[in-house]
């Protein structure tokens, strides 16, 4: 695998990490919201991660296969969960119903705040892959001197 191509994995894993820190941040802002433009309260979302071959060039493309079978992370899609949500005795509330329940996300804060640290890692774990690439690729080039 070439230096190109490692940095290309790695720039994928850095915008699929984005993605799923974007996705926990909104879920932690939300946590509490109990009413949304599609009506009832906030679902949980998360996003789901897909493999995709490295490709550095169209021949590589129309071939279909890669020597080294690199595979590049991409976020396919930022789906909605369907968990239920918690219902909480609050009869003065506004978005209460008729027997006093509010509806509120089924979001728990500190299992979401466990993966925005797991996000985290990953995404630093990319930044220092990529570091260390280009660090490489500046060493081959001193040689050259």
């Amino acid at each position: 695998m070439d230096l190109l191509t490692s940095l290309k994995i790695s720039s994928s894993g850095l915008s699929a990490n984005k993605k799923r820190m974007a996705a926990i941040s909104s879920n932690i802002a939300n946590a509490q919201t109990t009413r949304t433009a599609e009506g009832g309260p906030y679902r949980k979302k998360e996003v789901v991660f897909g493999a995709e071959p490295a490709r550095e060039s169209f021949s590589e493309i129309l071939e279909g296969e890669l020597d080294e079978k690199a595979q590049a992370v991409h976020a396919t899609e930022v789906v909605s969960t369907n968990k239920p949500p918690i219902l909480k005795y609050e009869p003065n509330h506004p978005d209460a119903n008729e027997q006093g329940y509010v509806a509120y996300p089924n979001i728990n804060v500190m299992e979401e705040m466990a993966n925005m640290i797991s996000a985290s890692r990953s995404y630093e774990a990319n930044v220092n892959a990529m570091t260390t690439t280009k660090n490489m690729a500046m060493k081959a080039l001193e040689i050259g001197r």
